[in-house]
């Protein structure tokens, strides 16, 4: 992800959901069984993943979710904290996750839809309010349908 390497974070996290994730935990499996009572939606488990996949980057970054910002709630945003002479030294960044539904033909329709409410809904303001260039923005659209993964970006 830092190195804005699209390949690599599909490769990984396509891996790891591939290794860890259950259909029983995502609510996408086959038997149809109800996900405990605690995965009230796959939408809030594959955030809470994806969440737990940054918390190494605290140290860097100021981590936040579900906040609002420009004209909705984004669902997570990295705040870089070091400032430099020359102005932030990390590059921002932008999430916004989606579940595959039934109108989308595929992972790519769900990715684009995330990278459109990011951009439609402004989720940048509040980083540009506080003076990181909009060129210092990356937004990334993560689309989710069980144990695949595809992510796609706007830099």
């Amino acid at each position: 992800m830092l190195s804005d390497d699209v390949k690599a974070m599909n490769a990984y996290v396509n891996k790891i959901a591939l290794q860890t994730f259950s259909y029983f935990d995502t609510g996408r499996n086959p038997s149809g069984e109800e996900p405990e009572p605690c995965e009230a939606s796959a939408s809030h488990y594959y955030h809470g993943f994806v969440l737990g996949l940054m918390v190494e980057l605290a140290d860097r970054y100021t981590i936040t979710s579900n906040r609002e910002s420009g004209l909705g709630r984004y669902d997570v945003m990295l705040e870089p904290k070091v400032l430099s002479g020359a102005g932030y030294d990390y590059d921002a960044f932008i999430f916004e996750f989606k579940v595959q539904d039934g109108e989308e033909k595929d992972l790519g329709d769900t990715v684009r839809e995330a990278l459109r409410q990011i951009e439609e809904k402004g989720y940048q303001e509040n980083l540009v309010a506080k003076g990181i260039p909009r060129e210092r923005i990356r937004k990334y659209g993560f689309a989710f349908c069980g144990k695949k993964v595809l992510i796609g970006g706007i830099v």
